[in-house]
Order: C-alpha cells, then sequence, then structure tokens
C-alpha cells in the first residue's frame, strides 16, 4: 500500500478500546496530515461499551444484555492504577469509584480529545470480509463500506460461559439457574442460593446475596470445604445438577435443596461479524507449525502475535487487528499500549517482523504448552490471562516496539497493583467508618495534579497494612 495513499480506518467499538485506538490515530502525523480518516462505530446510542448500564427496559430474560453491568458495581483496582496514562480521573474521585463514575470518565476522555464527530453510535457491524485489498464492512444488514484497515475492539463481556456440567440444561429450562449477566442486584431466589465462580463478580454477587437468602453456597474451583457459618459455605468445583434442588461437587460432596444457582462463569470471546473463512469457529491445532488459518476457541483468539496481529495467510497480518483480549489485567494502560503498536503498524507495515514474531509466539506457546500438559483446551484458556508482572513488561514491550522507549510502566503502578486486593478491603473499611470522603478531598486538584494520586496511595497503602496488623 502506497504509504502517501488515504487510508480508511473502522475501529468496531467505542468502549474503552475503541477510544484509545481513536485517540492514538488521532494524535498521529498521518491523520494529522490528511492521510488517515477513521471511524469507530458502535452498536450503542452512547460511547462506554461494558461501562454504559441496560435501561430497565431492555433487560428481558429471554435476551441477552448488552452489558452485565450490576448496579453495586465498583471498580477492583484503584483509579490511578486502572485509568488511561493519558487521562486521569477527575479530582477527589474515590480510590474505587462506582461504575457510573467509570462511564462519565470514558464520555469525559471522548470529550477531552474530541473523539465524538468521529464514532457512529447505534451502528451495528453485522459482516467484515476481505474482497481484494479491501476490507467489506456491513453496517445494520444493509449499508456497505470499504476500509483499508480495520481494529476489532468490540468487548468480550455479553456471550455467557457456562460450565459443561451434568443436569445444568435442565435447571435452565426449569429457570432454577441463571448466568450472572442477568443479575442486578440483590432479590428473593430462595432460601439457598448457590453462586458458581471465584472472580470478582463471583465475589460480589456472593455478598450480596448472603443477606437475601438464608442460606448461600459458594463454588470455587480448587477451593477447599469450608463453612464459615451455618448460613456460608465454601465446596470445590460444581460437577452436577441433580433433581429436587441436589448439585454436586468434585469432591463427591452434596448439597439439597438448593432452590437457584447463579453462574458468574465468565463470558466467551464472540465475533459475529467475522465469517468463518477469516475466523475459525474452534480449536486451533497443536503447533507448531502456526496454522494458516485464524482460530476462536471462545478463550483465544490464536495466532495472534503480541495478542493483537492475526499471523495467518488469508490477509496481511497489520490489517485487520484485535484489542482487548489480555485477561487479569489493568485493562485501560494495555489498551492505550496496544493502541500505539497498532499505529506503528498501520504507519510502516514494512517494520512488522513475520519470522521474529512467530518466534516469540512459538515460544509462548511452548511454555503454556508445559503447564497445560500440552492439552489444547487447557492452552487455549490460559492463553490470555496474564500473570501479575507480565503485563507491565507486555506494555513496556508494545511501547518499544511502538518506537516510544521513553514510555515505561512506573514502579508504583506495579506496586499498587500488588496491593490491589489489601487497598481495596482497606477502602470499604474507610467508606464503612464515613472517612473515605476525606481521604481524596481535594487530591489531583492540587499544584502537582494527577502525580498527587501516587502519592495518596502510597499513603492509603502504609495505612491499609497497619490495619491489616492489627485486625
Amino acid at each position: 500500500m502506497n504509504p502517501t495513499q488515504t487510508k480508511t480506518i473502522c475501529i468496531i467499538g467505542a468502549g474503552a478500546s475503541g477510544l484509545a485506538a481513536l485517540r492514538t490515530i488521532l494524535d498521529s502525523p498521518q491523520y494529522k496530515s490528511g492521510l488517515w480518516k477513521p471511524t469507530a462505530v458502535d452498536a450503542r446510542h452512547q460511547v462506554g461499551g461494558v461501562w454504559l448500564p441496560d435501561s430497565a427496559a431492555d433487560i428481558q430474560p429471554s435476551s441477552l444484555p448488552m452489558t452485565p453491568l450490576y448496579d453495586s458495581l465498583t471498580t477492583n483496582l484503584a483509579h490511578p492504577v486502572m485509568c488511561f496514562p493519558s487521562f486521569s480521573f477527575p479530582p477527589a474521585t474515590p480510590i474505587f469509584p462506582v461504575a457510573s463514575r467509570v462511564q462519565s470518565y470514558l464520555e469525559s476522555y471522548a470529550d477531552h480529545f474530541k473523539l465524538t464527530p468521529f464514532i457512529r453510535l447505534n451502528t451495528v457491524v453485522t459482516d467484515v470480509r476481505r474482497v481484494s485489498s479491501k476490507w467489506l464492512v456491513q453496517l445494520n444488514h444493509s449499508e456497505t463500506s470499504e476500509y483499508d484497515l480495520v481494529i476489532v475492539a468490540n468487548g468480550h463481556h455479553k456471550i455467557p460461559r457456562y460450565p459443561n456440567v451434568h443436569g445444568l440444561q435442565d435447571w435452565l429450562t426449569a429457570k432454577k439457574a441463571t448466568h450472572s449477566v442477568w443479575y442486578r442486584r440483590p432479590h428473593n431466589m430462595g432460601k439457598k442460593v448457590l453462586v458458581v465462580g471465584g472472580g470478582p463478580s463471583g465475589n460480589d454477587i456472593s455478598a450480596e446475596m448472603r443477606h437475601a437468602c438464608t442460606t448461600l453456597i459458594r463454588s470455587i474451583s480448587n477451593a477447599p470445604n469450608q463453612d464459615e457459618s451455618p448460613n456460608f459455605k465454601i465446596r470445590g468445583r460444581l460437577t452436577g445438577f441433580g433433581t429436587g434442588g441436589d448439585v454436586f461437587f468434585e469432591d463427591g460432596s452434596k448439597e439439597t435443596g438448593v432452590d437457584h444457582c447463579i453462574l458468574a462463569t465468565g463470558y466467551q470471546v464472540s465475533l459475529p461479524f467475522l465469517t468463518d473463512s477469516i475466523l475459525h469457529p474452534a480449536l486451533p491445532p497443536p503447533c507448531p507449525p502456526l496454522p494458516d488459518t485464524l482460530y476462536n476457541s471462545t478463550y483465544h483468539i490464536f495466532p495472534l502475535a503480541r495478542h493483537i496481529f492475526p499471523l495467518q495467510s488469508t490477509f496481511p497480518p497489520t490489517s485487520l487487528v484485535f484489542m482487548g483480549l489480555p485477561v487479569r489485567v489493568a485493562p485501560l494502560p494495555v489498551m492505550e499500549a496496544q493502541a500505539a503498536a497498532i499505529v506503528r503498524t498501520f504507519a510502516e507495515p514494512e517494520t512488522f517482523d513475520v519470522e521474529r514474531e512467530t518466534h516469540d509466539l512459538l515460544a509462548r506457546y511452548a511454555r503454556l504448552a508445559d503447564l497445560a500438559h500440552g492439552d489444547p483446551a487447557a492452552i487455549a484458556r490460559i492463553w490470555s490471562v496474564f500473570q501479575e508482572d507480565e503485563q507491565f513488561t507486555y506494555q513496556d514491550e508494545l511501547y518499544a516496539f511502538a518506537g516510544r522507549d521513553d514510555i515505561r510502566v512506573p514502579q508504583w503502578r506495579k506496586d499498587m497493583y500488588a496491593a490491589k486486593v489489601l487497598l481495596r478491603s482497606f477502602w470499604v473499611e474507610l467508606e464503612r467508618r464515613g472517612e473515605a470522603d476525606e481521604w481524596v478531598k481535594g487530591v489531583g486538584g492540587g499544584p502537582a495534579g494527577a502525580d498527587e494520586w501516587p502519592t495518596l496511595l502510597r499513603r492509603l497503602l502504609k495505612a491499609a497494612e497497619e490495619w491489616e496488623s492489627n485486625k
């Protein structure tokens, strides 16, 4: 492609990753010189993605909600750690803000960087296919436009993942089991409720539902059986549902009389607008060699260099790219780093070293195959799951790849991410005491601006450690 020729860019999604991509493109020399024409499209009425709540009228049991957002959701990371490095939360924002503040923050990000004129809302991408050297993108089942480059940033918190356990379909049909995508607030689901899943939403829903039922049972893989009280029990991995409210666990134990089960068991990677010729819906074959086709296992897209660039033979790896796939990360900083790498490859596709990227991808595959004992399904499940420090190395490498050696993840972000559980527990305690607002009063609005947040977090962590030691 001629570097002096105008390129059209389609960004699918205007959630956090799509906004990061659009901002980075608008900041590029290519856009400023008129060589790039970006458009972001989103199915919903406002930017924000998963943080934009459904209206009550939109949540129907017979159809999927647009977001799994529940009423009480707060961030599980301190906002100075989870925010875009280019844009802080407003002064005096609570350290672990409620979802509505995150949504307002994303709207402010779009306003601050003047992204809105480049975003088409209420626009569903229904088909993306390769025709000659262009991408043909169909919108709302009717309108079709050609693009040179496509960024897939559609998010992955909509299609529920259900565990493969005996008897579940009968419970779902009888409405005795529901996925957490429909959960909004605690309400009467019967006297005995089971919550399956050990992630953040499973934690939050369990904490709320304890006050809405007589007995709450949590099923968490690899957890030992523990009765914390007569009304709260922890059990290991769920293995089956029986009749009459019976549920079974991996160690052979059974609970009887369960009235309802909430499945906080995650979501599938879903890209319904990509045809099977572009993205094959199956587990990829064992490697090496890398497959010629792109695969969606529902846990990961493979093979993607740097979790972004498709290494396959159907189209150039720098012409259609993916964002937001890594999990167990502070997502917004990762998204801005990914956007920087994408803009570099869009501007200079000849610098993308397929041989080196293939080598690095196969090295990761070998490491994870050892951990997963060669099981392709197990490799798929852990492929996009980052370990504690891996995300920071990943960000640094993406910025170096983008030619931005001046950007490195600061140590305080790493330290505060590592302390996320303690910080959140202490913040909940400060809110209970009525002291939380005083901690953040004026922070971020002083002479040092956003640099005041790391200082506050260090003070907060010190106080949290003292609180923890005195418990």
